[in-house]
């Protein structure tokens, strides 16, 4: 797809999405091929949703009219909006999808940043917490309306304008914190290794400082340069129309970010190569953000961070064209102040403070489960010894013909009955305690069979009812063993 200028205005960053190049000649029936550029992320949380509402609105034709005759300001204070009430309905629904699928990611963002936090919540209020997200209307989750693509647009430029100084933020920390690194590590030598270690890296700052001459970005010498190397032309013949025109890529009559940025890789080439250790490829992107500034500040007059081309040939016309300013590297003065510096390190020490602090807390954690763990292995120790001691005095109480006792000493049946060393053939049940009370009775009436073989309890003529039956009271009577101590009894079972 090819995005026009007031959209590369919001991907002015990314340098438009996916361009293919127009055939501007009418009568020229070649077909070209569909050339994809690989183009960067701008950096926005929700990149990859504005890409795809683009793409969508791109498919119809009277949107993609419309765009083509607003202006900056048209797309800026919101006019452009109000044409989607007049789009397709299958683009609607499209963009209706989308919505609802950036609402699902948000969610899930939340819900893992409260996790991440340990905040516990009883009921999470996603409208509420969706307010924080300015590029969409969080009190419509269902459907994109014109409210949706106006916040969309201001929230993508206003976060865009901001872009450029948070890399420079980013990238003065990042030289802060190199300085800091390099500080710590001349501390921990010695009187004579520190000496030798800080002459070799001063000897690698003067072999970086020893470069060709940079030409100042967008002067005369910098694009003749590009049009020799880069392009194989003659410098005798640079036109700048011509040079425009080669590098405009994507064919949409306008400069954008990267196209520019492209342009001076010869320049950085003079000053950093991957393979020197004195050359850091961090130092190389921020230079090459500071020229591609440098440029936009020049030329870009309408400031909606493309150079079209009547602004590139007025620039041509400048003085400053054919005499720049020798360009100054970063290796000419630092990003940051002592100062600054100082604040860094000290911030640094808060933070390392606090991941001490935590350090400990989770180290004194550690101990208390630790502690606790061995306080459960030996409380497991124990009830494993306790039943063993039970099962070994279950065993000298069987050899020793004593009784079986259970957990508080008192005394069990035995489960088989030994024999009685009499004559008596009939069986013999052993049971313990007071012969008027004694429960064995009952069972020695509950084994006992009535003349038709059945059970007490079971259906028949004469019920079976232990107490009743006339079969039962027929039968011999009980031979109660009077061998025992008074304490214990042996009731014997009538042979059948």
């Amino acid at each position: 797809m090819n995005l026009k200028p007031g959209w590369l205005l919001l991907l002015s960053v990314a340098a438009g999405v996916w361009s293919v190049p127009i055939d501007r000649n009418v009568g020229n029936q070649e077909v070209k091929e569909e050339v994809q550029e690989e183009n960067g992320d701008t950096g926005l949380y929700y990149d990859r949703y504005l890409r795809e509402v683009i793409e969508v609105l791109e498919t119809d034709p009277h949107f993609r009219e419309k765009l083509q005759t607003a202006n900056t300001e048209d797309i800026k204070n919101g006019r452009l909006s109000k044409e989607l009430d007049l789009v397709g309905h299958h683009v609607r629904t499209r963009l209706d999808e989308l919505k609802r699928q950036e609402v699902s990611r948000l969610r899930m963002l939340l819900k893992a940043k409260l996790d991440s936090t340990n905040i516990q919540t009883l009921q999470m209020d996603h409208a509420s917490l969706l307010k924080q997200f300015e590029h969409l209307d969080p009190h419509n989750q269902n459907t994109f309306e014109a409210k949706d693509l106006e916040l969309l647009i201001s929230t993508a430029t206003k976060d865009l304008e901001n872009y450029d100084a948070e890399r420079h933020e980013e990238f003065k920390r990042y030289e802060m914190l190199k300085e800091h690194e390099r500080r710590e590590y001349l501390k921990g030598l010695d009187q004579e290794k520190r000496e030798r270690e800080e002459k070799r890296m001063q000897e690698l700052k003067e072999k970086h400082r020893q470069h060709p001459k940079v030409n100042a970005p967008g002067s005369v010498a910098q694009l003749r340069e590009v049009w020799e190397e880069t392009d194989g032309l003659d410098p005798q013949e640079f036109n700048p129309k011509t040079f425009f025109k080669l590098h405009d890529t994507n064919e949409d009559d306008v400069l954008d970010e990267q196209e520019l940025e492209a342009l001076f890789t010869k320049e950085l080439e003079k000053v950093y190569d991957p393979k020197n250790e004195e050359d850091d490829m961090m130092e190389m992107e921020e230079e090459r953000l500071r020229m591609r500034e440098h440029v936009m500040k020049n030329v870009d007059t309408n400031k909606d961070r493309l150079v079209s081309l009547e602004e590139f040939l007025k620039s041509t016309e400048k003085k400053e064209f054919n005499n720049p300013k020798e360009w100054e590297t970063l290796d000419t003065k630092p990003v940051y102040s002592e100062e600054e510096l100082q604040r860094f390190e000290a911030e640094l020490r808060d933070k390392e403070e606090e991941l001490k602090r935590k350090a400990e807390n989770l180290r004194q954690e550690q101990e208390l489960l630790k502690e606790r763990g061995k306080a459960l292995e030996a409380q497991r120790r124990e009830y494993q010894q306790a039943v063993l001691e039970m099962s070994q005095r279950k065993e000298q109480q069987a050899a020793d013909g004593q009784p079986p006792a259970g957990p508080n000493e008192e005394l069990k049946f035995q489960p088989e009955a030994q024999k009685l060393e009499t004559k008596d053939p009939r069986p013999v049940v052993h049971c313990h305690g007071s012969p008027g009370t004694c429960l064995m009775l009952v069972v020695v009436l509950l084994m006992m069979r009535c003349s038709r073989g059945r059970r007490p309890g079971h259906s028949c003529q004469h019920s079976c009812n232990p107490l009743t039956c006339r079969d039962l009271r027929a039968a011999p009577p009980l031979l109660v063993s009077t061998q025992l101590p008074p304490v214990s009894h042996r009731t014997v079972i009538p042979a059948k």
